[in-house]
Parts: C-alpha cells; sequence; structure tokens
C-alpha cells in the first residue's frame, strides 16, 4: 500500500461542528466489500434500541447532534499536538506485511488490551477518559462505505486525520452533515446517525479512531452502563 503523508491546507477542524459544504454530484462508486467476519453489532429490536438511546440522549451532559464541538473533549488537544508521532508509527505499521482484516486495525481495547504495534500511540490513547477502544482505521482509494449506523448512543466517536489524500473528494456524511478530515485535526461524531464514507481521491485515507463513553448523568449512566455489558455489542468499524 503506498501512502502520502502530504499536510492538507489551512481548513482545519478547530470547530469540528462547523457545517462543511455539501460537495458536487459525483459519480457512484462500487461500494467496497463488507469486512468478513462476525456482525459489527449485537441485533437489538429496534424499538428497544431507539427507547434505550433515547433515555442516554435525555441524560447526555454533551450534546447529541451528528457532529460536536471537539472543545467540548479537553484530552482532544493531546491527540493534535502528538499526531505526528502517530501517524509516524501508522504508516510504519501498515507498510510492512498483511493488512488488517476489515481495515482496521486495533490498537487498544476495553475488552483486552491489543499488544500494540505502535507503542507511542498507545500511550497517548491510554490517557483519555472513558476510553473503548483505539484503532487505525483504512480507507483505500474508491473505497464508498455504504450507509450504516452505530449500535449505541454510550459512545461517541473522534477521528484524528493522519493521512489524507489531496487530489480528490475524501468526506463522510453523518446524519444531514457533510465533513472532511484534516492531517492533524480531530473530528468528534455520532456514529449512531446514518452515515456513509467516500475515497475519491488516488490515495489510502487513515484516521487515528477512538471511541470513548458518552458523559452522562443518571438515569442514563446507569443505563450505558448494562449495555456495555451486552455481549458482541459493537458499532460500525468500516469509518
Amino acid at each position: 500500500m503506498t501512502i502520502a503523508t502530504t499536510r492538507t491546507a489551512s481548513a482545519m477542524w478547530r470547530d469540528s461542528g462547523a457545517l462543511a459544504p455539501t460537495p458536487p454530484q459525483s459519480p457512484t462508486l462500487a461500494p467496497s466489500p463488507e469486512p468478513q467476519g462476525p456482525s459489527r453489532g449485537l441485533d437489538i429490536p429496534a424499538g428497544l434500541r431507539r427507547r434505550i438511546d433515547r433515555v442516554i440522549a435525555a441524560s447526555s451532559l454533551v450534546a447529541t447532534g451528528p457532529v460536536l464541538d471537539m472543545r467540548e473533549f479537553a484530552w482532544t488537544a493531546l491527540l493534535r499536538d502528538h499526531w505526528r508521532t502517530i501517524r509516524d508509527e501508522a504508516v510504519t505499521a501498515l507498510s510492512g506485511g498483511p493488512q488488517p482484516a476489515g481495515r482496521v486495525l486495533t490498537l487498544w481495547s476495553r475488552n483486552g488490551d491489543t499488544p500494540a504495534p505502535c507503542p507511542q500511540t498507545h500511550r497517548i490513547v491510554s490517557t483519555i477518559p472513558g476510553l473503548d477502544s483505539a484503532a487505525l482505521a483504512i480507507l483505500p482509494p474508491g473505497a464508498h462505505h455504504a450507509i450504516r449506523r452505530g449500535a449505541t448512543k454510550r459512545l461517541i466517536t473522534c477521528h484524528l486525520g493522519l493521512v489524507v489524500p489531496r487530489d480528490g473528494d475524501v468526506r463522510m456524511r453523518v446524519g444531514d452533515r457533510v465533513v472532511r478530515w484534516s492531517e492533524g485535526e480531530t473530528l468528534v461524531f455520532d456514529d449512531t446517525y446514518d452515515h456513509e464514507v467516500w475515497n475519491e481521491a488516488s490515495g489510502t485515507r487513515i484516521v487515528l479512531r477512538i471511541r470513548f463513553d458518552r458523559p452522562l448523568r443518571n438515569p442514563g449512566k446507569w443505563v450505558a452502563d448494562r449495555v456495555r455489558r451486552l455481549p458482541g455489542l459493537r458499532s460500525a468499524d468500516e469509518a
């Protein structure tokens, strides 16, 4: 896999809630193959899922829209401060040996600490409050991941742009928002909204994907703690 590491221009995600312009219509890309393996999430009945998410949203201590202001999460500054270190480890880890299954390389998991091929990144992400998982998410050129949604509103997702090609449109739609990544910048969003991603460039996009606990008061915190104990409950891995 060839990886370019050019720095993007000055349009940065200082406010990851800022509205990005809607891109022009472009030819439809064929969906990339679905990852092999177990289902991406536990099959909770839709009605029960909606009731659980409503309780969690009503108890949330932060915004509940599709894209959140990263300034609500002070620890994201640590990722931005060390993004080059994280990027260099990611490029090294992904440039040699077989590519990770499902285009996701897990670095840290609450369900079992994964031996890290990126030790400095592992040390940095281990300080994140309420960390659920950390991984490198890879979006190859020409990929389009069709509409999907995460399994539970108890988790929020943060992306740190590591490698973002500049010769085409690389974007994500979350709910009614269209956003783009910038190298060295963080984007915070709620993946329980319908979302899909495109890479219409010639290079691979790589982000550090963080999933962390939504700050909650009761009764949502009590509900979220029970949801977390459900076996096999996971969010989509492809973004």
